[in-house]
């Protein structure tokens, strides 16, 4: 947890600062001890039902935070082969990992197919050319689009009428044709209905669906309901109950397995829900720059780094760390990319100076994973905070990093 103490902020008693000046900026920083309040907190909340979390590692992928949630006994959910490789570099069983593309090439499903993970379909096309080929020899889950909305940013909602995520509920009997021709094994149900779900209410109206859904297959082994689980951005957010979630899905799924005949497991498969919050990304500060209108803090950083304030239109906090105390200002952050990468509007902070280190909060997911080299900037470090000690997991990029899968023409070659 990230604490005030001596004029210092500090994860597990080391001090920002002392981070900053040790691994240099921008710095990505992830407190390890917070990822584990969380997977403790699900994993507490459904522990009277067989449980399973796949953490979604398109939030964080890192291959030490990767191993840190196997040690934890967690599995996996990936969205692309690459990241199904990562998590058998990081020691995941491939039993354990969840393969859920969307508009990928059936080779890609293919390959996942030959490295032994779970396959999750979630369109009838590459649903009957999986049957035309596996048959019932290769068991496989169904993504379903249960056409309910999450709640929150439109961006972040995937289980609406419009989305291009999973097979529509209403396509229900198109999907059993293809199943019974090729005689294909279901093995699980899965459902996302996107991201910042406040209650339980979506969770339940969803689970109806599927509860209702799932009578059609007669070999279902798991329930999978994704996640979308929302934390706290500002310090008045609503979050999702996880408590009160945990008390009615599991009521209301022991009821569905008694009717069903036999008992599954339920899975989610969280990601910010689990790295959000234990990340906190430093940033110095180039420039104070007055206009007629506002005062900038110009920061040595942009879109190339956390583009979710551009892209989702994000809240993040930000901290002054290097003036935790001061009296406040009203600034407007700013990146150094030559775009209009903005983070954040008028926003009230101890005074800012030139140099000045800043902290933006909630940056544990989609930060360093939806980062990039525009304007040739390097991508930052990244650091794990475990146990009290600090550990570098990923270098700092440098012009090498740019250069190299280059391959410059010679000159002549334009004359």
């Amino acid at each position: 947890m990230l604490e005030l103490n001596e004029n210092q902020y500090k994860i597990q008693g080391i001090a920002l600062t002392e981070l900053a000046d040790k691994y240099e900026l921008p710095l990505y920083v992830y407190d390890a001890e917070i990822m584990k309040r969380q997977y403790n907190n699900l994993t507490s909340a459904f522990s009277e039902i067989p449980m399973k979390v796949k953490y979604a590692c398109k939030a964080l992928n890192n291959l030490s935070v990767l191993k840190l949630f196997r040690s934890w006994g967690s599995g996996l959910d990936t969205v692309s082969i690459q990241e199904v490789e990562l998590g058998l570099m990081a020691g995941f069983a491939a039993k354990d990992i969840i393969f859920t593309p969307n508009c990928v090439s059936f080779d890609e499903i293919a390959q996942a197919v030959k490295k032994g993970v779970v396959i999750n379909i979630d369109n009838l096309s590459i649903l009957e050319q999986f049957g035309n080929t596996f048959g019932g020899n290769h068991a496989c889950c169904v993504r379903i689009n249960p056409h309910i909305l999450a709640g929150g940013n439109y961006h972040l909602q995937t289980g609406h009428i419009d989305s291009k995520f999973g097979i529509s509920v209403y396509q229900l009997r198109h999907l059993l044709r293809i199943v019974k021709t090729y005689s294909m094994k279901v093995t699980g149900l899965h459902m996302h209905s996107g991201s910042d779900i406040l209650d339980a209410g979506v969770f339940l109206q969803g689970a109806e669906i599927l509860f209702d859904t799932a009578k059609s297959f007669p070999d279902l082994e798991f329930i999978d309901f994704g996640s979308g689980f929302k934390v706290s951005y500002k310090d008045d957010d609503v979050v999702t109950d996880i408590e009160d979630l945990g008390r009615k899905l599991t009521e209301n799924f022991r009821e569905f397995c008694t009717e069903y005949g036999r008992n599954l497991e339920i899975w989610f498969e969280p990601g910010k829900y689990l790295v959000s919050e234990s990340g906190f990304f430093l940033v110095k500060t180039n420039v104070i720059k007055q206009t007629v209108s506002t005062v900038f803090a110009g920061v040595d950083s942009g879109q190339n780094h956390l583009i979710r304030p551009m892209f989702y239109d994000s809240y993040h906090r930000i901290l002054n760390i290097s003036n935790p105390t001061g009296s406040t200002r009203v600034y407007s952050v700013v990146g150094y990319i030559c775009e209009t990468d903005t983070f954040a509007w008028d926003r009230r902070l101890p005074e800012v100076h030139e140099n000045d280190i800043l902290c933006f909060m909630n940056a544990g997911a989609y930060g360093f994973t939806m980062s990039s080299n525009y304007n040739s900037r390097f991508r930052p470090a990244e650091v794990l905070v475990v146990g009290g000690k600090d550990y570098l997991i990923r270098k700092r990029e440098t012009m090498d990093d740019i250069l190299r899968n280059q391959i410059p023409i010679d000159e002549k070659t334009f004359l």
